[in-house]
C-alpha cells in the first residue's frame, strides 16, 4: 500500500517538478529580464483570477469521484451529464472572468489588458471542462502516468516558452501569460480525444435538470471549501493591492512564494495519490490503513520541507538574480514550512467527502481562509507586506488541525490521528529551519546528511513495524 502511495505521489508530485528543474536553470536567465513590476503584475492578475476560479467547476468533482466508486457500472451517465452542463456553464463563467480581468489589470499594464483578457478566456471557450474531467478520470482509474506525462511535457514546454518570450522577445510579464496560454490550450487538447472518443465520455447537452440539481445540492457546499484554497494561497496579493501596497513589493512577495508554490503543488499531488487509496480503505472499513497513509505522507513532508528550508538562502541567491528579490528567503522559509499542514488536513476531511458530509467541510476550510484575509487586512497596513507570510502559516495550521477537535468531525473518525504531536513537531522544525538557514554551508551539508540518513532509518523501522 505504501509503495503504491509513494510511487503515485512521486508521479503526481514530481512530474510537475521536472519542468521545475528546467525552470531552475533558466530562472537566473529570465530574472535578468524581469523587474519587480513584472512579478507584481503577474501576482496581482493571478490573485484576482484565482478569486473566482472555484466557480468554473462548481464543486462537481465530488460527484464525479463518488459516482465512480458508488456506481461503477453507470458512472459515465452521470459524468456525461455533468460534462454537458459544465460546457455550457463555462461560457457564462468565461464572460465573468473576462470582465474581472479587464477591470483589475494594474495601470502599468493597461496597454495589454484587452489581450490579457482574451488569453485568460480563450481556453474556457475552446475546451470547457475537459481538462479537469480528464484528470479526474485518470486519477480514479489510478493511472498516474497519464497525468504525470502530460504535466511534465507541458510544464517543460511552458518553461521554454517563458525563456523564448521573456529573454528572447523581451515581453516581460506578457511572456508568462503567452506561455501559460499556449501550454493550457495544448494540454486540454491532449485530454479531448481520449475522453470523448476512446472512453466515450461525451457531453450530454440535453441533460436532466433534476439530476443536475441533485448533484449541485451536494457539490455547492464544497465551493466555499475549495474557495478557501484561494483565500489561503493567493488572496494575500489581492489584499496587498487593495490596501495600497505598491506593485514592486507585491512582486517581492510573489518571488518569496517561488518555492512555496512547488510545495503547494506537491501537496495537491499527494492529495491526488492518496484520495483514491483512502476512499478504498474507507469503503473496506479500514480506517487505520487510511490513517497510516497520512502518517507516511506527513513524515515525508517534514523531511522535504525542512531540508529545502535550511538551504533556501542559497537557492534564492542563485535563482533570483534581480536586485531585491533574493533577500526574500526568510519569508520563503515560513511559507514552505506552512505547507506541512497538507497531509493532516487530508486526514481530517477525506472521510467527510466519502460520507458526503460536505456541509461540515466548507465551514472549517472557509473559516481558515477568512482568518487569513482578515489578518492580512488588519496587519499588512501596519506591519508591511512581509507579515502575510506569517498569517499564511497561522491560517494553514488552523485549517490542517482544527478539524480534529470539532465534535461533528471527530465522531466520523474511528482512529486517533494524534494531531497535537504532529502540530508540535511542525513548530519545532519551523524554528529550527529558520535558525539553521543562517549557518555555514559546511554545517548545512552535515545536518542534511544526518537528516536524510535518519529519515531512511525511521522509514525502514516503520516498514518492518518495529515502530508504529
Amino acid at each position: 500500500m505504501f509503495k503504491k502511495l509513494f510511487s503515485h505521489t512521486v508521479i503526481y508530485g514530481f512530474a510537475p517538478q521536472i519542468p521545475k528543474v528546467a525552470q531552475f536553470f533558466i530562472l537566473p536567465i529570465i530574472t535578468q529580464d524581469l523587474t519587480e513590476v513584472d512579478f507584481g503584475v503577474a501576482g496581482v492578475l493571478t490573485a484576482y483570477t484565482g478569486s473566482i476560479a472555484v466557480l468554473a467547476f462548481l464543486g462537481l468533482r465530488v460527484i464525479l469521484v463518488n459516482s465512480f466508486y458508488k456506481s461503477p457500472s453507470q458512472y459515465k451517465w452521470a459524468w456525461r451529464q455533468i460534462y454537458g452542463f459544465l460546457s455550457l456553464w463555462n461560457l457564462v463563467y468565461a464572460v465573468l472572468l473576462g470582465v474581472v480581468v479587464y477591470l483589475v489589470v494594474p495601470e502599468v499594464a493597461h496597454e495589454n489588458r484587452f489581450l490579457i483578457m482574451l488569453i485568460n478566456v480563450a481556453p474556457l471557450v475552446i475546451f470547457g471542462p475537459v481538462g479537469n474531467i480528464g484528470m479526474t478520470f485518470y486519477q480514479m482509474k489510478q493511472k498516474p502516468l497519464q497525468i504525470g506525462l502530460r504535466t511534465a511535457f507541458f510544464g517543460i514546454l511552458t518553461v521554454f516558452l517563458n525563456l523564448y518570450f521573456i529573454s528572447y522577445l523581451k515581453l516581460g510579464y506578457m511572456g508568462w501569460f503567452w506561455a501559460t496560454f499556449i501550454a493550457t490550450i495544448l494540454s486540454n487538447a491532449s485530454y479531448y480525444y481520449p475522453i470523448n472518443f476512446i472512453y466515450g465520455i461525451k457531453p450530454i447537452f440535453n441533460f436532466k435538470w433534476r439530476s443536475i440539481k441533485q448533484y449541485l445540492k451536494v457539490s455547492l457546499p464544497t465551493v466555499p471549501h475549495y474557495y478557501s484554497s484561494y483565500l489561503l494561497n493567493s488572496s494575500d496579493k489581492m489584499v496587498m493591492d487593495l490596501v495600497g501596497v505598491n506593485v514592486g513589493n507585491i512582486g517581492k512577495y510573489n518571488a518569496a512564494y517561488t518555492v512555496g508554490n512547488i510545495f503547494q503543488q506537491l501537496g495537491m499531488a499527494a492529495g491526488f495519490a492518496v484520495a483514491p487509496m483512502m476512499t478504498k480503505s474507507f469503503k473496506e472499513g479500514n480506517d487505520k490503513a487510511a490513517r497510516d497513509l497520512i502518517f507516511g505522507l506527513q513524515f515525508a513532508f517534514f523531511v522535504l520541507t525542512f531540508l529545502v528550508s535550511i538551504w533556501l538562502k542559497e537557492f534564492f541567491g542563485f535563482l533570483l538574480r534581480s536586485p531585491g528579490l533574493a533577500e526574500m528567503y526568510s519569508l520563503g522559509i515560513i511559507i514552505v514550512m506552512s505547507y506541512n499542514y497538507r497531509p493532516m488536513y487530508m486526514g481530517s476531511v477525506n472521510k467527510l467527502f466519502f460520507v458526503e458530509k460536505t456541509n461540515i467541510v466548507w465551514k472549517v476550510t472557509f473559516l481558515a481562509g477568512a482568518i487569513n484575509v482578515i489578518l492580512n487586512l488588519l496587519l499588512i497596513p501596519k506591519f508591511g507586506f512581509e507579515v502575510a507570510a506569517y498569517t499564511t502559516f497561522i491560517s494553514l495550521m488552523f485549517m490542517g488541525y482544527i478539524g480534529y477537535f470539532l465534535p461533528s468531525i471527530k465522531k466520523v473518525h474511528e482512529v486517533n490521528y494524534h494531531p497535537i504531536r504532529w502540530f508540535g513537531l511542525t513548530l519545532v522544525l519551523t524554528f529550527m529551519a529558520f535558525y539553521l538557514s543562517e549557518i555555514s554551508v559546511e554545517m548545512k551539508i552535515l545536518i542534511s546528511a544526518i537528516a536524510i540518513l535518519s529519515a531512511i532509518g525511521l522509514g525502514f523501522l516503520f516498514k518492518k513495524k518495529i515502530i508504529r
